[in-house]
């Protein structure tokens, strides 16, 4: 049962509607993993309205860096997003890249070894201008790796792009 699947895209590309989608259609009880922390009452009132979008099917878990402590075991889980849970480790290591890198990528080791199917979802940041701003190329250095790193582990990989999904790598899965 063991599937990695990455849906990745720029903001509001319909990443997380097409994951949702595609978790109902191989599970009639998903598990949602969301890894967002609260940062202020916009992003409260973003969180909420995901929320509500998901129906009494779901298992929702809020985890924001161990994902390897939640038992997915036989189930089929969304992780959304992988920019979120890099941005917590990017805090909580006083953003250091390479610490933070080496962290992510032994959790998502950990996390995947499970027999699950994962459907992580991620936002592209790299395809925009370059930021003037030293920490944020720095977290664009950290999260294009990190994508690079799940892509090549990846069986399935979509690119959103208006909402339409664009398969990159593997077998179509709906």
């Amino acid at each position: 049962m063991k599937k990695i699947i990455l849906i990745t895209g720029g903001e509001r590309s319909g990443k997380s509607m097409y994951a949702e989608k595609m978790a109902l259609t191989l599970s009639q009880n998903p598990v949602y993993l969301a890894t967002s922390r609260i940062w202020d009452e916009e992003f409260k009132e973003r969180v909420r309205i995901h929320k509500e979008r998901r129906g009494k099917e779901w298992t929702n878990v809020e985890k924001d860096k161990e994902l390897s402590s939640v038992d997915v075991n036989g189930r089929v889980v969304v992780i959304d997003c992988v920019t979120l849970w890099c941005t917590n480790y990017f805090f909580d290591l006083a953003s250091d890249v390479n610490r933070s890198l080496e962290a992510l990528k032994e959790e998502f080791n950990r996390f995947t070894q499970q027999d699950a199917t994962f459907i992580f979802v991620t936002n592209e940041i790299g395809s925009g201008s370059v930021s003037d701003n030293k920490i944020q190329r720095m977290f664009t250095d950290l999260q294009g790796w990190m994508n690079q790193y799940i892509a090549s582990k990846a069986d399935v990989v979509y690119l959103m792009v208006s909402g339409i999904p664009v398969l990159i790598k593997g077998t179509a899965l709906i």
